[in-house]
């Protein structure tokens, strides 16, 4: 057999494989808390075998971890790695609009996305205050009691959402929602007038305001004013409007079609 032959015939079964790891990756960013072999093989349609053996292959290249002690897989520090070179430029283009947000407000801003069911910070604009709430890029926070948490998850299908919100909802402080009809209800809310809220539900003392924004390839972020709370009660209108007209020249920039 011929070098050329050769590369024939294996060149369609190294695709093959590429596209069902592909389908694998794809099906785990749906469920972040983690499948087991058998579900991954259900959802892909393949084999269980077919599906242990692409999983090894991928565990070992970290693009998957175990979800919990007693099993499953959930996607892998190497994806959150991969996605944070892609947002690399996203982060260089949205960056001047963040700085300035930043001193038309005289707060910080933050920039986010969703990962691996939390929301992960991926760009900050630290303002001048003594007293601030700020957060280093890299960190992950939940979803259901963020501001920048709550405006991702009003932004996506309610199929989506459900899947991403744990049965039982973490309380963080007394302001947490923890019941998941109440939450749902007040995402309708932020779907509508497109900003979303966190009233010291995440952390005593520290509010936020977010909106999203999206890149040319639809992909979503969110940008989010967090300040203690003594800066925020009162101040809620002048911080929407600027946060909502900030986004709004964003993905102007993007060219976004909403």
């Amino acid at each position: 057999m011929n070098i050329d032959k050769q590369e024939q015939e294996t060149k369609p079964s190294s695709v093959q494989v590429i596209s069902r790891a592909a389908n694998i990756l794809r099906i785990l960013r749906e469920h972040p808390k983690g499948l087991s072999l058998s579900q991954i093989a259900k959802e892909v349609n393949l084999a269980r075998s077919t599906v242990q053996r692409i999983v090894a292959a991928l565990e070992q290249e970290n693009f998957v971890a175990a979800a919990t002690k007693k099993g499953g897989i959930r996607l892998g520090p190497e994806i959150a790695m991969l996605a944070a070179a892609v947002h690399s430029d996203l982060r260089e283009e949205i960056r001047p609009f963040l700085i300035q947000l930043s001193k038309k407000v005289n707060e910080t801003v933050d920039l986010s996305i969703l990962d691996n069911g939390k929301v992960l910070f991926v760009d900050q604009i630290i303002a001048a205050h003594p007293l601030q709430a700020t957060s280093q890029p890299g960190a992950a926070f939940p979803l259901h009691c963020t501001a920048n948490g709550k405006a991702i998850l009003a932004s996506l299908p309610i199929a989506e959402v459900e899947k991403l919100l744990p049965e039982h909802l973490t309380q963080y402080t007394e302001n947490t929602i923890t019941n998941r009809e109440e939450l749902l209800k007040e995402l309708e809310v932020v779907r509508k007038e497109g900003v979303a809220f966190s009233r010291e539900e995440h952390i005593n003392g520290i509010c936020a305001v977010g909106a999203v924004v999206y890149d040319r390839m639809r992909n979503l972020s969110a940008v989010s004013i967090p300040l203690p709370s003594t800066r925020f009660y009162g101040n809620e209108e002048k911080l929407t409007t600027s946060l909502v007209k900030t986004c709004q020249y964003i993905d102007q920039h993007f060219d976004v079609q909403l």
